[in-house]
C-alpha cells in the first residue's frame, strides 16, 4: 500500500490547484454522462431491426444534435474560464520570488530581501541520505511563508526551461530574454516536489524544484539567518 501511495501526486496545496481538481471532476463527469448515452445509444440501434424512414430525413433532431453539444460546451466553458482568470490574477503579492533556470539548475532570488540568492542542485545519489527522495530533492530548498499571496517571476539563462508544481497548480515556462510570472497560495505546510518540464538538453530530468511551506515567523527567522 505504501508503494503506491508514493507513486501518486501530492496532495493539493493551494487554492487554485482544488480549483482545477474541481473543474476536472465536474468536466469529467459530463464525458462520463455523454459517453453512457452514446453507448446506449449505439446499442440500441445494434439491437433494433427496424427502421424510421422520418428519422432518417428529419430536420427536428437535426436542430436536437447541433444546440445540446454547444449548451454542454457552454457549461464547460464558463468554469474553465472563471479558473483562467483567477490563475492570471495578480493582486499585491506580499513575497516576490525570482526564479532563473539553468543547465541543469534553478537560481532563486528573494527581491523583497537583501543578498537572498542561491543555486539549487539535485542531491547526487552517492550523497543522499535515507530521507531524501531520488531525482526529486535538492540541496538548498526555496522557503515561502503559508497563507501569503505570492509572486514568482520567471526567467531563463541559456534555453527554456518550465517551472512546474503540480501540488499548487503552477507551471510556467522560463524563457531567455523574458519574464514569465504567476501567483500561489500555501494552504498549509509541507514540502512540495516539482521538476522542470520542458526538454531543455540532456539532464533535463535532473534539475528538480523543492519548496518548503512554512509558518511567517519560521519564513522571518529564515530571511534573517540567511542575511547573516
Amino acid at each position: 500500500m505504501t508503494t503506491w501511495a508514493n507513486m501518486n501526486l501530492q496532495d493539493s496545496a493551494s487554492p487554485i490547484m482544488e480549483q482545477l481538481i474541481y473543474f476536472h471532476d465536474h468536466a469529467l463527469m459530463i464525458i462520463i454522462m455523454i459517453l453512457t448515452m452514446v453507448t446506449y445509444m449505439m446499442i440500441l440501434l445494434f439491437n433494433n431491426k427496424f427502421i424510421n424512414r422520418q428519422l432518417l430525413e428529419g430536420q427536428m433532431i437535426e436542430v436536437a444534435w447541433t444546440i445540446t453539444p454547444a449548451i454542454i460546451l457552454v457549461f464547460i466553458a464558463l468554469p474553465s474560464l472563471r479558473l483562467l482568470y483567477l490563475m492570471d490574477e495578480i493582486n499585491n503579492p506580499s513575497v516576490t520570488l525570482k526564479t532563473i533556470g539553468h543547465q541543469w539548475y534553478w537560481s532563486y532570488e528573494y527581491s523583497d530581501f537583501l543578498k537572498t540568492e542561491f543555486d539549487s542542485y539535485m542531491i547526487p545519489q552517492n550523497e543522499m541520505t535515507i530521507n531524501n527522495f531520488r531525482l526529486l530533492d535538492v540541496d538548498n530548498r526555496v522557503t515561502l511563508p503559508m497563507n501569503t499571496f505570492i509572486r514568482i517571476i520567471i526567467t531563463a539563462a541559456d534555453v527554456l526551461h518550465s517551472w512546474t508544481i503540480p501540488s499548487i497548480g503552477v507551471k510556467a515556462d522560463a524563457t531567455p530574454g523574458r519574464l514569465n510570472q504567476a501567483s500561489f497560495w500555501f494552504n498549509r505546510p509541507g514540502v512540495f516536489y516539482g521538476q522542470c518540464s520542458e526538454i531543455c538538453g540532456a539532464n533535463h530530468s535532473f534539475m528538480p524544484i523543492v519548496i518548503e511551506s512554512v509558518s511567517i515567523n519560521m519564513f522571518t527567522n529564515w530571511i534573517m539567518n540567511s542575511n547573516e
